[in-house]
């Protein structure tokens, strides 16, 4: 009888793992572009060769390709990144074999960085005037700069999955926080809301998916009372400032992206 069972156990073993399908190896060929939401600029650990574009090891998508393992993966996201220096600099890594491209890019063609100095330097009312000065070039310019990014992505990658990240609100909204006032808090969150439904209806109609990822930073945000994923204002190291902290990649950004990416 033990020996019956045992054939019986082994056989039916055998049949389960012939039946079991293997594991697909990984076959995309993902590029990483865009700006310094992509290049991971906040995060720390950043590679040598990526110099000031700082890419760094812990953005979300050098983080999809550590846990996915794509068959190739290359990021040419760089600091400071605007819709033109994408199409200049960074289309050229794309080819027919990409299969899937992420891309973050249109902040810094609105002047993210100068609305930021301007809000902390010179007080609610400048600051207002700079992010409605924003959002008046946002609706003149963007949808053609981001129309003009994509058209370039789809002619060299014609094949390949696009996803377009958005990004977060700065700050959470009716708390007590010290810093801006109010006024320009809600006036700056407005301006992010505004360039992610710009860049939204951009991607759709580009046929290219889009992964917002403000509703996974809420709590997390400037002003929350959870453990922040961005990094405030940072006299020490500027350029960090307002940009998402190692876990606002891992535990914001990435989880949107792989959501969305597959």
């Amino acid at each position: 009888m033990a020996t019956l069972v045992l054939s019986l156990v082994t056989a039916l073993g055998a049949t389960l793992a012939l039946a079991a399908p293997a594991q697909a190896a990984p076959s995309d060929h993902y590029v990483a572009l865009g700006d310094s939401y992509s290049s991971g600029v906040g995060a720390g650990s950043y590679t040598a060769e990526s110099g000031s574009c700082q890419r760094s090891t812990k953005a979300y998508p050098a983080l999809y390709a550590t846990n996915v393992q794509p068959a190739s993966y290359r990021s040419v996201a760089c600091s400071g990144a605007t819709t033109t220096s994408v199409i200049n600099t960074q289309l050229g890594a794309l080819s027919a074999a990409t299969t899937l491209v992420s891309v973050t890019v249109g902040g810094n063609d609105v002047g993210f960085a100068n609305i930021m100095t301007t809000c902390v330097l010179y007080g609610t009312t400048d600051c207002v005037a700079a992010v409605q000065a924003a959002e008046d070039k946002a609706r003149a310019d963007l949808p053609t700069l981001l129309r003009n990014v994509y058209t370039g992505i789809r002619n060299r990658a014609p094949s390949a999955r696009v996803v377009v990240v958005g990004y977060p609100v700065f700050y959470q909204l009716g708390t007590t926080c010290v810093g801006l006032s109010v006024t320009s808090r809600t006036k700056i969150n407005e301006g992010i809301n505004l360039v992610d439904d710009i860049i939204r209806t951009a991607a759709a109609a580009a046929g290219f998916t889009f992964a917002d990822v403000q509703s996974q930073f809420v709590g997390h945000q400037l002003c929350s009372g959870g453990t922040k994923w961005l990094h405030a204002l940072n006299f020490a190291s500027i350029g960090i400032s307002y940009h998402p902290t190692a876990a606002g990649q891992s535990g914001g950004y990435y989880p949107v992206f792989r959501s969305k990416a597959g």
